[in-house]
Formats: C-alpha cells, sequence, structure tokens
C-alpha cells in the first residue's frame, strides 16, 4: 500500500465536469429544470423583491432567445413549465406570461455582448444592493470572495429603471469579460457558462457582500496576498468550481421541492 499523500491531481479528488447533453432538446431541458431550482433557491434565500430580479438562460436550439421567469410570479412558485421564451426583439415566443421590460433590456444586451455565457442572474438581494451603495469592487478578505478576485467590476453609473436598450449595453460593457458586475445603487448580476455555476456566482457574491459589510462595521479587516489571492482564484473562481458548488444546494432543492420539475 503506498503511503504518499493524495494531492488534488489525484482523479479520485478533481472536480466533475458538467455533464454533456446527447442532444439540444435534452440541454433545453436540463437548462431549464436548472433555472427552476435557481428561482427556489433565490427565493429561500429571501433574494426576491417585489417584482424585481430576473436569472435568464439562453436556449440551445434557438441561441437568440432566452428562458426568464414570468413577470410578478414569486420566485418560489416557479416550475419549469412557467418559464418564458423571449426572443432578442423581446416578443414572447412560448409560454404564458408578462415579460419584465427591465430584465430584458439587461438580460438581452448582455447575452448579446457574452455569446460565451448561458446564463445571467440579477436580483435585489439585500447585501448586494447594500453593497452596491458604496460603488466599489469587494476585497480580497475571505478565502470565499477570492473567486471574484480581479474577476469583477463595477458599473458606476444608476440610470433609474431600465426601460432603455442602451443603458443594458453600458451594463455589458461595465461587465467586460468578468463573471460579475456590482452595478451602483442597484445590486448584483453575474453570469456564467452553465445555469448552475451562474446562480451559484450570484448566491456567493451576495454572501461576499454580506462578510465584507460586517467586517467594515468592525474595523479594518486584514487584506489577502495578491499572490495567494490569484493562486486561491485560479481553482476557486472557475466555471467548473462554480458548477460543482451549486450541486448541493441543487440535490437539496431537488428532494424538498420537486414540484419545480412540473
Amino acid at each position: 500500500m503506498s503511503t504518499a499523500l493524495p494531492t488534488f491531481d489525484d482523479p479520485a479528488y478533481r472536480v466533475p465536469a458538467p455533464p454533456v447533453a446527447a442532444s439540444p432538446e435534452e440541454e433545453r431541458l436540463r437548462r431549464k429544470r436548472e433555472l427552476a431550482a435557481t428561482f427556489r433557491l433565490f427565493g429561500k434565500f429571501g433574494f426576491g423583491e417585489g417584482v424585481g430580479g430576473h436569472v435568464t438562460a439562453r436556449d440551445p436550439i434557438h441561441p437568440t432567445c432566452f428562458w426568464v421567469n414570468p413577470f410578478g410570479v414569486p420566485f418560489e412558485h416557479i416550475r419549469v413549465s412557467d418559464l418564458l421564451l423571449v426572443d432578442e426583439n423581446g416578443r414572447l415566443v412560448e409560454g404564458a406570461g408578462l415579460v419584465n421590460l427591465a430584465g430584458f433590456y439587461i438580460h438581452s444586451r448582455v447575452h448579446a455582448a457574452r455569446p460565451d455565457v448561458q446564463a445571467v442572474a440579477h436580483a435585489h438581494s439585500l447585501h448586494g444592493k447594500t453593497f452596491s451603495a458604496f460603488g466599489r469592487l469587494l476585497d480580497p478578505i475571505t478565502q470565499d470572495s477570492l473567486a471574484f478576485y480581479d474577476d469583477h467590476s463595477v458599473y458606476d453609473g444608476f440610470g433609474g429603471l431600465v426601460f432603455d436598450p442602451e443603458e443594458g449595453n453600458r451594463i455589458a460593457k461595465a461587465l467586460g469579460d468578468h463573471k460579475a458586475v456590482i452595478l451602483q445603487n442597484h445590486g448584483l448580476l453575474t453570469v456564467g457558462r452553465t445555469v448552475a455555476e451562474t446562480a451559484w456566482w450570484f448566491i456567493s457574491m451576495e454572501r461576499s457582500c454580506q462578510s465584507q459589510l460586517l467586517a467594515m462595521a468592525a474595523g479594518d479587516p486584514i487584506l489577502i496576498d495578491e499572490a495567494e489571492a490569484r493562486q486561491v482564484s485560479s481553482v476557486t473562481g472557475t466555471p467548473g468550481f462554480g458548477w460543482f458548488n451549486f450541486q448541493p444546494l441543487h440535490q437539496k432543492i431537488l428532494r424538498l421541492e420537486p414540484d419545480l420539475l412540473d
């Protein structure tokens, strides 16, 4: 028997990769199921704020269209069958319900600017919107926050309710090639190569904002060294790691609320 200690290069310790769908139809169903699960989890985390908040998933069959939550339906109630398919011009392609116009103007522009991402998440979560009032980046003060190290930005404009596609373009430009952007005086927005990854970045960023607010209120937190921050980020900030971190939450919500798959 070998006495060598395991390393992260050993197959048994590698983070699994997201599954590959056998067909576009299978991939569509998986994205819709992850999207419905995301809304249920966002509801449980208290990210809903009236009718505000939206998460979208690009359709694999019609890439210029995306699936989104119906306007005015509580996150906690959303099922796969409730999701709406909207095209690049804001027209309802499939489903029954109202489309959030502000959400369309933000998400359609981000999806157009970032063909590499499958999903976009934005909600008016308490700590995210509170931290956004500072108009600053997250500091490298916890291991969890390092997933966003040098990979998020700040949109320092506030144009009120987003009823203009140009505001969506400005948000997309501020996001750039990052995984997240803090919308000043507004909240958080995250993107990812899977719905699961996108959802996890939002949940983790919200909690990182909460952590920094607590630390700032208590005193002057110690910053993590740049070299260490980059080393951790190179692992915890990857798309695969974001997807994997979402899996325990996904399993939990499916066990507790299987009706979301209806």
